[in-house]
């Protein structure tokens, strides 16, 4: 998602660091107080609460609202309202699995106990990711690099400049900075609706905790020729390596052609204009490799704890077999290998796979196997003939868009598999679905003919401070 901006004074106001994890208010009041939802939380406490001194323009201030609505709360109360929300998530999990004849009420009206969240590491800055469209600004200039405010469906688009929004680095603000002066010498139009024409599109950034700077141009050559693509090529890779894009100091900058909204390497290869093919991140104690399309969590320090604390939530350990679904580049699997006999990895992105492989090389772990595909179809395959004697145990780590159904019944289908750890950025959304397919009762019109799951705790991680959203690990057992 896109990001945002605004608490200058933010490290001021907080009375007092956030230790190991945060535990709702005991007072009643606070309570009370605290079950609102994220969105009206943050409109609540608008008027009240004077904007930070330098927080720029009332557009600025739209964005932050829009992308980061928490990020007027003190960090503290951030933490109260997400842990709110996974309340609520999880007695919604709890009313959904009594409607299917499970009693699932637990104290509170929760299907399991619920941890204090724990809370980031980094709360600004945080991002090692962060995506920039390009449309019509505020003052109307078509080329402007930033965030969106306002609906497709309303008509009310605007692109505004994200220099103010505390969650994105100085590094990638600078590097969009740059790529709007760019695009405003340059004489292509942007490509803002593709059947009206237009170029240059979206800027992606990715850092490392050293600094290295990884950008990413998306361009529609709609009919220009092999000579003019060549030429733009050439001035965008002159302008960040010679011109006033030098200050970025980039250590990789690619492109790629797209006429799609989201487009993979298989489908347009991303071309290396200049620098390394891939940046490198160090996570507990490992150095991975990042490929430009590679899913990496956005919080690296953040995904520290959370790795950390799955490794404990799974009990693998011995000749336990791991199964890592939607790896990414191998991040969980392999910080946990060392613990365990064998970890086989999934994952659709094939350059994330290659990544995986060379990560598992190079930081000596040979025990691990990743396999590129769609995880529907290679998950069922994997699990239909399995017959290895060694406990198994599954963490699935999907989008927000949750598992395929194929997926969830090869889990549900294979007896093997006892203990699940299932990490959702949206428990309230399609992973709800998920739940109840793991957890409701045997259904031969489903063909989830096994054993039910059952939800036995949850413990929410704040990977994304100013926002509305966090992770939460929800651990399932049979």
């Amino acid at each position: 998602m896109a990001l945002p901006r605004g608490v200058g004074l933010m490290h001021r106001r907080l009375r007092r660091p956030p230790g190991p994890s945060w535990a709702p208010p005991s007072s009643p009041q606070q309570r009370v107080r605290s079950v609102v939802t994220e969105k009206s939380r943050a409109m609540e406490t608008k008027e009240k609460r004077k904007a930070p001194e330098g927080c720029g323009s009332s557009w600025e201030k739209r964005l932050a609202d829009v992308a980061t609505p928490l990020w007027r709360l003190p960090y503290e109360e951030q933490l109260q309202v997400k842990y709110e929300s996974q309340r609520k998530a999880l007695r919604t999990l709890a009313s959904r699995l009594e409607e299917a004849g499970i009693d699932a009420h637990r104290p509170g009206g929760l299907c399991c106990p619920l941890r204090p969240i724990v809370p980031s590491p980094v709360i600004n800055g945080y991002r090692n990711k962060s995506s920039f469209s390009v449309n019509q600004g505020p003052d109307g200039n078509p080329k402007t690099v930033g965030l969106y405010v306002g609906t497709g469906r309303a008509r009310n688009i605007v692109c505004v400049k994200a220099d103010h929004m505390e969650n994105i680095p100085t590094k990638h603000k600078q590097v969009a900075q740059c790529y709007e002066e760019f695009l405003r010498r340059s004489p292509l139009e942007p490509c803002i609706l593709f059947h009206r024409g237009g170029h240059w599109r979206e800027l992606v950034v990715r850092t490392n905790s050293r600094g290295h700077t990884m950008a990413i141009v998306t361009f529609h050559p709609q009919q220009l020729g092999h000579e003019a693509l060549t030429a733009q090529k050439a001035l965008l890779k002159e302008f960040f390596t010679c011109g006033p894009g030098a200050v970025c100091a980039l250590t990789s900058l690619y492109f790629q052609e797209s006429t799609m909204t989201r487009c993979s390497h298989e489908q347009s290869p991303y071309q290396l204009l200049y620098g390394e093919p891939h940046i490198f991140e160090e996570l507990l104690g490992l150095k991975f490799r990042i490929s430009p399309d590679a899913f990496f969590q956005v919080n690296t320090r953040g995904a520290e704890v959370l790795y950390q604390e799955v490794g404990k939530l799974s009990q693998a350990a011995g000749d336990t077999v791991l199964l890592d679904v939607c790896c990414g580049t191998g991040t969980i699997g392999l910080s946990l290998a060392r613990q365990v006999s064998e970890v086989i990895g999934i994952e659709i992105v094939e350059k994330a796979v290659e990544d995986a492989r060379w990560n598992a090389a190079f930081n000596g772990i040979s025990n691990c196997q990743f396999h590129s595909g769609k995880a529907e179809t290679v998950l069922p395959q994997l699990l239909s003939s399995w017959k290895d004697d060694r406990p198994l145990v599954a963490v699935v780590n999907p989008a927000r868009a949750g598992l395929h159904y194929r997926v969830v019944r090869a889990i549900r289908n294979c007896k093997a598999i006892r203990r699940l750890l299932y990490i959702s950025c949206k428990p309230e959304g399609e992973a709800m679905r998920n739940f109840l397919e793991l957890c409701c009762p045997p259904n031969p019109r489903k063909k989830l003919a096994e054993e039910p799951f059952a939800p036995t705790l949850a413990v929410p991680f704040d990977m994304f401070p100013h926002t509305a959203h966090c992770e939460l690990v929800l651990l399932f057992t049979r």
